[in-house]
């Protein structure tokens, strides 16, 4: 409560300190307008109504960009939030089984399934440590690689299944392909990046049971459109731009059911307008619960002729 308190303190006091010096100006103005209008000094007052305008202008401005950063600081402090519970988390339960590996006399079988938990535990500790370094070199990700001809649903359907082996789900139960055979020029780190965090997040984020079809077919004479739709409570309209923000997570970490550090759409609608693409979310493809991410990406690849 002590933290909702100094948050909304943080919050209100920039906006009635500029507010009240957006009246008090306003108000000078117009008591200047009258004061030199009677006088017909026009000279005088059409340099006053210059200099209360951009006073006014500055004020705007300054609450604005205050409130930006406002919310970016919010934005960290839910990040730090997230990142320790993601740390903490596989390194407590990898804590865990290990020493009751250690102290006590398993099965061979109660054996295997403790460490498939850690293997598991392990694959999401390294995907949160590569996020984190991702972000760090976004800027020059993938400058050292040449484009190469990739197709794109193979590439697809290997994330698909490693996706459903982190959510311990089955490829055939949860995903739906409706796939055109296409290639584009792409650099492969950059795909790598785009379609693993999206393939994960629509697994992550759909119903009970997880539902996700996955459409590529080709957009206009050289590009590809791929949609991943889930069947999830889907993204609100208020949310859908924001979302792409550094450290943005809608809600509050407490309640949460799915933890995240809210980098992964980043790094994903960072890297698709580096390559010249475009990404947007949209409502489910057939009128239902969930959402979609339609991806459009350039230099689609013709068929050789014949």
């Amino acid at each position: 409560m002590a933290t909702y308190f100094r948050r909304r303190s943080k919050i209100h006091l920039p906006i009635t300190l500029s507010v009240s010096l957006m009246v008090l100006n306003v108000t000078l103005m117009i008591c200047w307008i009258i004061m030199f209008s009677q006088q017909s000094l026009w000279g005088a007052l059409a340099i006053g109504v210059f200099a209360f305008t951009l006073i006014l202008a500055g004020l705007s401005a300054w609450l604005v960009l205050t409130l930006k950063e406002i919310g970016l600081n919010h934005r960290q402090a839910n990040f730090v939030d997230s990142v320790t519970h993601e740390l903490k988390s596989p390194i407590a339960a990898l804590q865990l089984y290990l020493e009751t590996l250690r102290m006590r006399d398993l099965t061979d079988e109660k054996r295997e399934e403790f460490h498939g938990i850690m293997a598991s535990e392990l694959r999401r500790l390294d995907s949160l440590i590569s996020q984190l370094l991702e972000v760090g070199r976004l800027d020059a990700l993938g400058d050292n690689e040449e484009p190469v001809e990739i197709e794109v649903g193979p590439l697809l359907l290997q994330y698909a299944e490693t996706a459903c082996l982190n959510w311990n789900v089955k490829l055939d139960d949860v995903f739906t392909f409706k796939i055109q055979p296409v290639v584009i020029q792409a650099k492969k780190l950059v795909l790598d990046l785009v379609f693993s965090n999206l393939i994960d997040n629509a697994v992550k984020y759909s119903g009970d049971p997880p539902q996700v079809l996955v459409v590529v077919k080709s957009h206009g004479r050289s590009r590809i459109k791929i949609q991943i739709t889930n069947n999830g409570t889907g993204i609100s309209p208020d949310d859908r731009k924001q979302v792409f923000q550094i450290f943005y997570r809608g809600g509050s970490e407490l309640e949460r059911r799915r933890k995240g550090t809210g980098l992964g759409l980043y790094i994903v609608n960072t890297l698709v307008k580096k390559s010249s693409g475009r990404i947007q979310i949209k409502d489910h493809l057939n009128g239902e619960s969930g959402c979609t991410f339609e991806i459009e990406f350039p230099n689609r690849v013709s068929p050789p002729p014949g």
